[in-house]
C-alpha cells in the first residue's frame, strides 16, 4: 500500500488534471529553455502511464484497491481522449520537433503493457485519434542513439493495434541495437559506451517488448529473443547490486532527475519473474522500497500542489540538463511495475529479505555466492 501511495501521489495530478482537460493550464512546467514548454505535458501524460499500465491491467484481489485500480484506468482512458483529440484544449504536440517522438513511444509502451484496459477498452473513436497521433511521429527522424527504439515502439503498438505498420523501422532498431551491445549485459547507447542508467531507462525495457510483440513475424527477430532477455536479466542483477545498504545508488550520468526510474529494467524483470535464481523477489520489493523513501520523501519533491520538481533528492535544478522539464521527471513512474503483480506473489508475499549490498557488507558468506553465479 506505501507503493501505491507513492504512486497515487506521482500519478494522480497528472491525470486528474488531463481529465478535466486543464493539464496545459495547471501544470507547472520548471524548465531551463522555453522549447520544452512545447513537449513537457506529452512527457508528463505518457511517462506517467507507461509506469502504470501493469497495474491498470492486473486485477487487485483487495475490495478497496480493486475500486481504485478501477478509477484510475477510466482515467487513464480519459485522459487519452483529452491528449488525443485534436479539438481538445490539452490536445498534445505528437509532431512539431524531435521530442514527441520519445513520448509517443512512452505511451505507445503503455498500450502494450495493458492491451485491453488502454487498448481494447478505448471508444473507437478515441482509438483512432491515438493511431493518427501516433503516426504523426513518421515525419521525425531519430537520432542514432537508444532513439532508434522510439520509432520501433511506436510501430510494435501500431502492429498490436491491427493498424498499417512499417517493419524497417523495427528491424532497424532491433539489428543496429545487436551492434551495439558490449558485453556483460550492456549496450552502447550509439556506438559508443555511455556510463549512465539509459540500458534501463530506455534500451533494455523497449528491446525486450518490442522482440516479444513481433514474434512470430520473422525468424531473424525471433532469434534475436532469447539474448535480449538474457542480456536484461544480467543487467537487472546488477541494477540491484547497485542499491547500497542505505538504499542509495550511484550518482552517475545523465538524467537523473528521473529519480528512481533508474530502476525501470530491474521492476520488469521482477514484473516478468525472471529474476536470477540468487535474488529473491522479496528483497527487490525491500531494495527498491527503501530507494523511494529516501527519494520521495526529501523535502522539496513536490511543490505545494503536488507537480514533482526537478532535482534527484529533493528539489535540485542545477541537476536539470537542457532537455529536461517538469513533464520529463515522470519517468520516475516506471519503478511501479512490479505492481501488475497480484498480493499473493512472493513479490508482495514474502517476508522481507536483505538486499545483497546489505547481505554483502553484512560479513556474510551470501555476497561470494551470487557473486560466483553472476
Amino acid at each position: 500500500m506505501y507503493w501505491v501511495s507513492v504512486m497515487r501521489a506521482i500519478a494522480g495530478p497528472v491525470l486528474e488534471k488531463l481529465v478535466q482537460r486543464q493539464l496545459k493550464r495547471a501544470m507547472p512546467v520548471e524548465r531551463k529553455t522555453e522549447e520544452r514548454l512545447d513537449y513537457s505535458h506529452l512527457e508528463a501524460f505518457a511517462r506517467t502511464l507507461t509506469g502504470l499500465a501493469p497495474w491498470l491491467e492486473s486485477v487487485p484481489v483487495d475490495p478497496e484497491e480493486r475500486a481504485l485500480r478501477d478509477r484510475y484506468a477510466d482515467l487513464a482512458r480519459q485522459a487519452i481522449d483529452a491528449a488525443t483529440d485534436p479539438d481538445s484544449p490539452d490536445y498534445m504536440n505528437f509532431g512539431e520537433g524531435a521530442q514527441p517522438i520519445v513520448d509517443a513511444a512512452f505511451l505507445a509502451h503503455a498500450i502494450l503493457r495493458a492491451p485491453i484496459e488502454l487498448g481494447e477498452k478505448l471508444e473507437p473513436t478515441v482509438k483512432q485519434h491515438l493511431v493518427n497521433a501516433l503516426k504523426a511521429t513518421r515525419t521525425r527522424k531519430p537520432f542514432f542513439s537508444n532513439w532508434l527504439l522510439f520509432s520501433a515502439m511506436i510501430e510494435t503498438a501500431l502492429f498490436r493495434m491491427d493498424q498499417d505498420w512499417d517493419p524497417m523501422r523495427i528491424d532497424y532498431a532491433l539489428k543496429q541495437h545487436e551492434q551495439w551491445y558490449l558485453g556483460d549485459g550492456i549496450y552502447g547507447d550509439g556506438p559508443e559506451y555511455h556510463a549512465d542508467y539509459y540500458n534501463s531507462f530506455v534500451i533494455q525495457p523497449m528491446l525486450i517488448d518490442v522482440v516479444e510483440h513481433v514474434a512470430g513475424i520473422y525468424p531473424d527477430w525471433d532469434a534475436l529473443r532469447d539474448r535480449i532477455v538474457a542480456r536484461a536479466i544480467r543487467h537487472a542483477s546488477v541494477l540491484e547490486r547497485s542499491i547500497s545498504p542505505e538504499g542509495t545508488f550511484p550518482v552517475i550520468g545523465r538524467s537523473l532527475a528521473y529519480r528512481f526510474g533508474v530502476f525501470q529494467l530491474l521492476s520488469q524483470i521482477a514484473l516478468r519473474k525472471q529474476l536470477q535464481p540468487e535474488i529473491a523477489p522479496s528483497q527487490v520489493r525491500c531494495a527498491l522500497t527503501s530507494v523511494m523513501r529516501r527519494m520521495i520523501e526529501a523535502e522539496g519533491t513536490f511543490d505545494d500542489d503536488g507537480w514533482l520538481r526537478i532535482g534527484f533528492c529533493g528539489h535540485q535544478p542545477e541537476l536539470g540538463e537542457t532537455y529536461i522539464s517538469t513533464g520529463s521527471l515522470y519517468l520516475c513512474s516506471t519503478v511501479f511495475l512490479p505492481l501488475g503483480l497480484p498480493e499473493s506473489d512472493p513479490f508482495w508475499a514474502d517476508e522481507p529479505r536483505m538486499w545483497t549490498s546489505q547481505q554483502a557488507w553484512s560479513g556474510s558468506g551470501y555476497f561470494k555466492a551470487i557473486d560466483q553465479a553472476l
